[in-house]
């Protein structure tokens, strides 16, 4: 059974099939080939709240890296085209999670299992 991750601010994104990579704190065991269902929301939803299944992905590349190694490619990848690679780490991870740009994240990069997007 896919794993689920929440996009909750990349919903359009993923719908888009233009967002094929995410970068997440934790996630260290995930490698290649393993399957992942995004989702609207995971965590913290309301008693009674359904899970909203988006797409099923597969992953097809993993791996550690500061964030400062981020590019704006990379950025337009995570779902955000046109915003600076600074203002993506002050705004998705200083601000909201106290992650520096100096520390390693994991970068998770997938394809869409029902064969649209993600042609990288």
């Amino acid at each position: 059974m896919p794993r689920l991750m929440s996009v909750a601010f990349t919903e359009d994104a993923v719908r888009a099939r233009t967002k094929t990579v995410t970068r997440r704190l934790g996630w260290r065991n995930l490698k290649p080939g393993d399957r992942l269902t995004l989702c609207r929301k995971v965590m913290g939803r309301r008693k009674g709240e359904p899970l909203e299944r988006i797409v099923d992905v597969e992953v097809v590349s993993v791996r550690r890296e500061s964030l400062s190694e981020i590019t704006p490619d990379e950025v337009a990848r995570e779902g955000f085209p046109g915003m600076g690679c600074g203002e993506f780490i002050l705004n998705f991870f200083t601000r909201a999670q106290r992650i520096q740009s100096h520390e390693e994240v994991t970068r998770i990069e997938w394809r869409y299992l029902d064969g649209e997007g993600g042609d990288r």
